[in-house]
Parts: C-alpha cells; structure tokens; sequence
C-alpha cells in the first residue's frame, strides 16, 4: 500500500539482486513510494538497505525486474561517511564536485546548505579538518546543494550532537520533496516518517507499512507473534499425523491407505506454514577481558580546542588508571575525536599512553580498521594465543558468519564493522578501550548488551558519545567538556 502524498516517484517491479546468484538480497521486490513521502528503510545488518539506495541511483542494475523512477526526477545521497579520496577536498572543491561544475553563484549556494544544516565554514579548509559531527552536517549539505526531487539519507545522525540532530529533525518535518532514510535512531525516525518499507535478511522480501516508526515496529513484532502461533498449532497437527502414519503403515489393507491419505494431509500442512520472518537478532551479553596494568595508563596535560575554526590550547591534569572512566564532552567540531585520535595514534606530547598498555579503539569513521584485511585476518591479529576455534565462537557471537570472515572488511556494512571493532576487544584484552561515538552504525536492539559490557569492563575507559540514553547507562569518574575549558 503507498501512502497517499500525490503520484508515485519510485517503484520497484518484480526487483531481484545478489552479488552472488546463489543468495540474492533482494527476491522480486515489489514497492512503491509516492512523491514528497517520508519513508523508512528498516532490516537487519546486511538486508540490503544501502543496496537499495544504490539501485536506486543506479550503481548497481537489478538482474530481474525494473526501477521505475518518475522521469526527470533527481536523486541525491546523503552517505554515511565522507569518501576517503574526498578527505582532502576543500569545502569549495567538495561542493563543486557535488554539483559537477562550478557555477557562477558557487558560494551563495554553499552558504545557502550550510546555512540549512546550521554550520558555516570557510571555503578553503579541507574536509578532513572538520569532526564527525560536522562532516555529517557536510554530507547532508552535499545532498541538500544538488536540490533533488529524492532526498536519500544514510544514517544521517550518526556523529551529530544532540542539537544537531533536533535541527535535522525540524529540516526534515518541513523538508517539500521525497526523502528515504536508513537510521537506527528510532526516536529521530518517530519524529518524521510516516511509512516503512522492511527488508528481511533471509527470504529478500520487502514489505511496506504505513504509519509512524513506532506503530509500525509494533505492526511487524504483532504480526510475527501470529505467526508463530499458526506455525506451532501447523507443526503440533503434523506431528501427531505423522506419528499415526508411523502406526497405521505398518498395519495392512485400510490402515495402509489411510495412512497414504495421511501423508497428502502432512504435505498441505506443511505448505501451509507461514514462512515466519527471523526479525534482528541481538547479540548476547558478552565481556571485553582487561588488561592487568598495576601504572598509570594515561596522562594529559593539555588538550587542543577548536573555537571558530582556530586551535586553542588550555590545560588540563588527568591520569587515568585501571578503572577510571573518563568521558569526553563538547559541542561537534570542539575537537574531542581530534583528541581520542592523536592520543590512541601517539601525536601528542601533551597526552599520551604508556607504551606497555594495550589499546582497543573505536574510531567513528572506522579508520582503525584496514579495509583490505579479512575479518578474520583482524581478529587474529589482535590475538596472543592463536586459536581457530576461539576466534571462529567469538565473531558468531557479534553475528560474523564463516562467509563474512571471508570477505574484506571494506565490503561489510557499517553496523558489522562496528560490531567487528567488539569482537576485537573480546580478543584483544586491551588495558584502555578508547571509544569515539561506539553507538555510530549499531542496530539500537544491540545498545543495551554493548553499555552492559562496558560498564562492566575492569580496564580503563576513554569515551565520546552524543547518545545521552546509552552515557546513562555507564557510571563515568570525570567528565572533561571541552566547551567549558579555559583557553590560551
């Protein structure tokens, strides 16, 4: 059912795709979305969300069935991350390069986006120089300048401060044209969506409900729930067929035709059972080991402050021993990734770690894992005593099959990157686990087991996060905010 907005922009007809024949992602999609509609892509990690966005703009080409998008409507993507080889881009060339030419009024229109995402910035500084936070405001931004009929967002809250997030919020609600977000936020996509097209991991289905994010949660947890009771009453009924057919096939004459009568019984039971949805499966509880270190692991003296686009140094005094939990706090672009970055690279004399310590670090962009190793080549490596079948029990729990750890780790999607980066510190015993936006790209149902396992954790903790629910959920010795310190 498409939502009733005005004519359809998008539909999808009989879609199939898979990197592989064998396992397709999407099986004979069949959707629709009508114009200036708000619309949710739900599913698990790997159901094929982001692959959807890329059929869409055409990276990809179905290998059955057809895309039908309105003619002469444009489409733009609001990535997850800022690709690598736009890293150096300045703000200018990166802007140019969203529009594929440089038009007379360039800077007006710049101004005019990062007016829209509430964030100026100077025309020469490159991408790389700015927070998480403020290069997700950039990529909403590139998105935005290219004004499309089809807005498509990817994750877009990730690394966005709490005032960040409300000001998208507000954009989107007002926002005229058709937008299709990607999100694990559920509170954000309450806020605005008003459909939701699910995705299932195992069959390649999608189906499309109408109604806010929550109602339709509650929609699909229902009818998953009825489900499973027709299968168990089906599977109770074939079961006690089968047990007569066992008793009656030995007997002869009647017996054995009714018991033939019964088996066409069983095989129309079993064609009536409902092919029940697996929904997101959420990892167990899990522990990260820490280190044993008796010293201090970590000193700073001072940090570096971003304000208006200028360093600015001001002192601090931290040392952080096993068990001291220290969170770092601040506006985006303040320069909290830039500390836990230098610090877990070792470019600051003003704030370092022992060398003897070892570090598990979560960076937002995934920067701390190469893209060309193997999962499995990254979980090995962290490993003191090498075992197989260790390493092979541990990426299960985090929901990395013997497939995934096969393939590179630039080809898994952001939430199992993220959930690789847990499977590591399993492994890794680290002494310091430096955390910088741990909840970035991880399905809500696993935020519970992860702030559960780091509260838990014996070693020393480093952390950034914007998601006040998840904060709340580990007790912290110190909190240095950033936007308080007094600068020189």
């Amino acid at each position: 059912m498409a939502l009733d907005h005005g004519d359809v922009i998008i539909r999808f007809s009989g879609v199939t795709f898979g990197y592989d024949e064998e396992n397709p992602i999407l099986d004979e999609a069949d959707f629709s979305v009508r114009e200036n509609s708000k619309i949710t892509l739900m599913g698990q990690n790997g159901a094929g969300k982001s692959t959807i966005f890329k059929l869409l703009t055409g990276i990809l080409k179905p290998s059955e069935g057809g895309i039908h998008i309105r003619a002469g409507a444009t489409i733009a993507t609001s990535l997850q991350v800022v690709p690598r080889d736009r890293m150096d881009d300045t703000v200018l060339d990166f802007f140019v390069h969203a529009l594929g030419e440089k038009p007379y009024d360039i800077n007006k229109r710049i101004a005019d986006a990062l007016e829209t995402v509430n964030m100026p910035a100077p025309l020469d500084k490159k991408i790389r120089d700015f927070s998480g936070g403020q290069q997700a405001r950039l990529l909403l931004a590139y998105a935005l300048i290219q004004n499309p009929d089809i807005l498509l967002l990817d994750e877009p809250t990730n690394n966005l401060d709490q005032q960040g997030i409300e000001h998208l919020t507000g954009f989107l609600m007002m926002y005229p044209k058709t937008v299709l977000v990607i999100s694990h936020d559920a509170d954000f996509l309450n806020a605005f969506t008003e459909g939701v097209l699910h995705l299932d991991v195992f069959t390649g289905k999608v189906e499309q409900y109408v109604g806010n994010y929550f109602n339709v949660v509650e929609e699909i947890a229902a009818r998953l729930e009825r489900e499973r009771m027709k299968n168990a009453r089906l599977l109770k009924d074939i079961q006690d067929r089968k047990d007569k057919i066992n008793f009656f096939s030995n007997k002869g004459g009647k017996m054995r035709r009714l018991a033939s009568k019964l088996r066409d019984q069983v095989e129309v039971a079993e064609e009536e059972m409902v092919d029940v949805r697996r929904d997101d499966k959420t990892i167990r509880d899990f522990t990260i080991p820490a280190q044993e270190f008796p010293d201090v692991m970590v000193k700073i003296s001072s940090v570096r402050v971003i304000k208006n686009h200028e360093p600015h140094q001001a002192e601090v005094d931290i040392a952080l021993r096993r068990g001291y939990r220290l969170l770092i706090a601040g506006p985006n672009g303040i320069g909290k990734s830039t500390l836990l970055r230098t610090l877990a690279g070792g470019k600051d004399p003003n704030a370092t770690i022992n060398p003897e310590v070892k570090v598990g670090y979560y960076a937002q962009d995934f920067s701390g894992l190469d893209f060309d190793q193997t999962p499995y080549e990254a979980l090995d490596a962290v490993m003191e005593l090498k075992s197989n079948e260790r390493l092979r029990a541990v990426a299960s729990e985090f929901l990395l099959t013997s497939d995934l750890l096969k393939n590179k780790i630039g080809s898994l999607s952001e939430g199992q990157k993220g959930l690789l980066c847990y499977a590591r510190f399993v492994l890794q015993k680290p002494g310091l686990l430096i955390l910088d936006e741990p909840t970035n790209h991880i399905n809500f149902r696993h935020l519970p087991v992860i702030a559960k396992a780091i509260q838990d954790y014996k070693g020393a903790l480093i952390m950034v996060s914007h998601i006040p629910d998840f904060v709340s959920q580990i007790k912290f010795d110190e909190t240095l905010d950033l936007g308080t310190l007094k600068t020189s």
